[in-house]
C-alpha cells in the first residue's frame, strides 16, 4: 500500500527555486518530532532561511497545487526559523474566516498558538503574560481596519516576524484603482515592516492581468515585445502530487449536446448550435448559459447531473463514505438541483455566501451528513473534504482560475484512505458541459503556466437575466439534444507507477 508524501521507492526530480543555487536534500533538514516534512516543505524552510541573510523585506512566493500541504508547510516554516532565533512572529492573512480553523487547526498540531485577530485585542499583552505566537486576520478585516492594525504592530515590538497571505492571488495591485484593489495595498501597508512575506497559492494567475502581492516581477520576451511575467520562488506542479500520491488524478466526463436558440417553428428565428464546436465566442457563452438550465429542451444538464449521480454510486463501491459537489450559477439555480437530488432520495446541503449556517453544513459534509454539497460560491478555494469523489460543474463562471480552484475540491486524500489504495490514487471525476474554454482547462489544469501580465482588455459577458422555464422535470435525461460524453484523463504515468 502506497502512502502520501516523500517516501517515494524512487526519488522525486528535485525542485528549484527561481533565481537561487540549489536547495539541500530534505535529509538535511532535521525534521519536527512526529510532523516530517514532505520535500518541498523542507526545501521550503531551507530558501526562507536564505532569504533572511538578505537586507530588506523579502518576498517569496510558492506555487503548490492543492493537497500539496501549503497550510502545514508555511507553519513548519515558520517554527523551524522561530526554533533558529531567526524569526519571533508571525501574521496570517486569509481571505475567508470559513478557512481560519484549517490554519488553528494546523498550528495547534505543530505547538504554535495563532489569535484571531479583533478590533479589541490587545497585540501586545502586559508584560509577563505569555504572547501568542502569531494572528490570524482575514483580507477583508485587514482593509476596514488598516490603520489599528498599522498602530498596534508598530507598537507590539515583535522583533523580526513573518507575514504570510494565502491565496495570495486575491491580493491584486492596481496603482490607478487602488479601491478596486483594497486587499493588495491594505496587505502591503502592513506587511511592509515584516522580515518576510511568504505567498501562498495553487492557482498564480489572475482573469484581469493584475499584479499580485508577495510575488516577484521578471521580464520576458514574448514574440515581438517584452513583458512582464510572475515569477514563483518554488512551484510544485499537481502532476508531481499524483505521482507521489500525494493527491488524486481527474478524470472528465464532458457532455456534449445541440443547443437549441430561438423558437421553433418561427422561420428565421432558430439556430441550432454545437456545444463542443462553437468557436464564435458570444455563442459560445450563449451555448453554456442555455447547457446548465436544467429545463432546456437540450436535456444536456439533466444528463450530466445523471451520470454523475451514477458515477457517485460506482465509487462508493470501493469508497463507501464518497461525496459530490454541485458547483451551481445562482441560488435559484442550485435549489432546483437540490430538488432534483432529494426526488432521487439523496441528502443535499445547499451552502451560499447569504446564508448564516453555511459554514455548519460544509463542516456537517464533511463528517458524511450528506451524499451531496450544492454550492454558488462557498467551496472554490479553501475547502478541504478528502471524501469529495465526484464533481459537477454547472455554472457559467470560465476563468480558468476558478475552474481549476473548483475541479481540484475533489483531489485531496486523507490518512485512511490512503492506507488503503496504491499509488497512482484512485481518480476523481468531473462532470461538465462540453464548453471548449472548459475542455481547454481540463487539458492542462495538472501544468502550472506562467502567468504572463499583459494590457488590459475589457471583456464582459452578460449573464442571463431570466431563471429558466420551470425545472419541475424527473431526474432523467431526454432524448433531445444531448450528445456524447466526451472524456478526458489526467496525465498519463510512467508504467512502473502503476505497478506498483
Amino acid at each position: 500500500m502506497g502512502s502520501p508524501s516523500f517516501d517515494l521507492r524512487l526519488p522525486r526530480r528535485p525542485l528549484q527555486a527561481v533565481g537561487d543555487a540549489p536547495l539541500p536534500a530534505a535529509s538535511s533538514l532535521r525534521p519536527q518530532p512526529g510532523v516530517q516534512p514532505r520535500q518541498w516543505q523542507s526545501q521550503l524552510i531551507a530558501l526562507l532561511r536564505r532569504r533572511l541573510e538578505r537586507e530588506g523585506t523579502n518576498d517569496v512566493l510558492i506555487n503548490a497545487g492543492p493537497g500539496a500541504g501549503k497550510t502545514l508547510g508555511a507553519l513548519l516554516s515558520f517554527e523551524r526559523l522561530e526554533r533558529e532565533g531567526r524569526l519571533q512572529h508571525l501574521l496570517v492573512f486569509c481571505h475567508r474566516s470559513s478557512i481560519a480553523s484549517q490554519w488553528l487547526a494546523a498550528a495547534s498540531r505543530l505547538g504554535l498558538e495563532l489569535q484571531e485577530w479583533q478590533p479589541g485585542l490587545d497585540v501586545a499583552p502586559p508584560p509577563g503574560q505569555p504572547r501568542p505566537h502569531g494572528l490570524l486576520i482575514t483580507y477583508q478585516a485587514a482593509g476596514r481596519n488598516l490603520e489599528l492594525l498599522e498602530q498596534q504592530l508598530g507598537e507590539a515590538g515583535w522583533g523580526p516576524w513573518l507575514a504570510i497571505a494565502d491565496e495570495v492571488h486575491h491580493l491584486g495591485i492596481d496603482p490607478e484603482e487602488p479601491e478596486a484593489t483594497a486587499w493588495g495595498h491594505a496587505f502591503s501597508r502592513i506587511s511592509a515592516r515584516a522580515r518576510l512575506r511568504l505567498g501562498l497559492t495553487g492557482t498564480p494567475f489572475r482573469a484581469d492581468n493584475l499584479g499580485f502581492c508577495a510575488a516577484r516581477r521578471i521580464q520576458v520576451h514574448d514574440g515581438q515585445e517584452w513583458v512582464e511575467q510572475i515569477a514563483p520562488d518554488l512551484s510544485v506542479e499537481p502532476r508531481e502530487l499524483i505521482s507521489a500520491g500525494d493527491v488524486r488524478p481527474l478524470e472528465f466526463r464532458f457532455q456534449d449536446g445541440w443547443v437549441d436558440h430561438g423558437r421553433q417553428g418561427e422561420l428565421g428565428d432558430s439556430e441550432r448550435s454545437p456545444l463542443s464546436q462553437e468557436q464564435r465566442e458570444s455563442w459560445r457563452a450563449r451555448n453554456l448559459r442555455r447547457a446548465i438550465r436544467l429545463g432546456d429542451s437540450s436535456s444536456i444538464a439533466l444528463r450530466l447531473l445523471l451520470n454523475a449521480r451514477r458515477r457517485l454510486e460506482v465509487v462508493r463501491r470501493e469508497h463507501s463514505g464518497a461525496g459530490g459537489l454541485v458547483i451551481a450559477r445562482d441560488i435559484a439555480h442550485a435549489r432546483r438541483i437540490c430538488g432534483l437530488l432529494e426526488e432521487e432520495g439523496d441528502r443535499v446541503h445547499l451552502v451560499h455566501s447569504q446564508d448564516p449556517e453555511a459554514p455548519q453544513r460544509m463542516e456537517a459534509f464533511k463528517a458524511g451528513e450528506a451524499d451531496w454539497l450544492v454550492s454558488i460560491d462557498m467551496c472554490a478555494e479553501g475547502f478541504d473534504a478528502p471524501r469529495l469523489r465526484v464533481v459537477a460543474y454547472l455554472t457559467t463562471v470560465v476563468t480558468r482560475t476558478r475552474f481549476v480552484q473548483g475541479i481540484t475540491r475533489a483531489v485531496r486524500m486523507d490518512a485512511e484512505r490512503a492506507a488503503l489504495e496504491t499509488v497512482p490514487r484512485h481518480p476523481s471525476y468531473v462532470f461538465a458541459p462540453a464548453d471548449p474554454l472548459l475542455m481547454q482547462y481540463a487539458r492542462t489544469w495538472s501544468l502550472s503556466e506562467p502567468y504572463v501580465l499583459r494590457p488590459k482588455t475589457v471583456e464582459a459577458e452578460a449573464e442571463a437575466s431570466g431563471a429558466g422555464r420551470s425545472s419541475a422535470l424527473p431526474l432523467q435525461a431526454l432524448e433531445d439534444g444531448a450528445g456524447a460524453v466526451i472524456r478526458l484523463r489526467g496525465p498519463q504515468l510512467p508504467n512502473f507507477r502503476l505497478q506498483r
